[in-house]
């Protein structure tokens, strides 16, 4: 796996990835139906070295595989991800996530917070695989591509905690 800023030219392969109903479904700010003005709006987005947003590449072929990045979140920092629906299941969230949280603790961050609709409980594994830990917040979230909030599950990773006593 591979993770790189996305490019202009990259919205084609943005568009391919997520213009599926199953994947937006799981997202806040991605709208349903998803469209290629929105692929390419996305991968024009300025690049912001504090917040950095990346594209999930398989190294030999270059494929997209997803998007992960860290976003602001009042004075947190906020993970969020997707991985094309046919990437399922093969650990590309957990191992891109273990290299933003990596990201993360380089750039001097403290906390990074993360949720996931509860009917998505997958999303729930790999934060938890992370180190994230539940926050017992399960609150109303929008989500434009269900068209309406749906319960989100909150966690949070205190990056000031070692990874091994984190796992203890």
């Amino acid at each position: 796996m591979f993770l790189r800023p996305a490019w202009p030219e990259d919205a084609d392969a943005i568009y391919r990835g997520i213009a599926d109903e199953a994947v937006v479904r799981n997202l806040a700010s991605a709208p349903w139906p998803y469209h290629p003005a929105d692929a390419a709006e996305f991968a024009q987005l300025p690049h912001d070295a504090s917040h950095p947003r990346f594209m999930v590449t398989l190294p030999e072929s270059g494929e997209l595989v997803g998007c992960i990045g860290i976003d602001p979140h009042g004075d947190d920092i906020e993970m969020g991800y997707w991985i094309a629906r046919r990437h399922w299941g093969r650990g590309y969230a957990t191992e891109a996530g273990q290299a933003v949280i990596e990201m993360a603790r380089m750039i001097g961050r403290k906390r990074i917070v993360a949720s996931h609709f509860a009917d998505n409980p997958a999303s729930g594994r790999v934060l938890r695989k992370l180190g994230f830990s539940p926050t017992g917040s399960v609150e109303p979230r929008k989500s434009l591509g269900r068209g309406a909030p749906a319960e989100a599950i909150g966690y949070c990773l205190n990056l000031e905690i070692p990874q091994s006593r984190r796992a203890a």
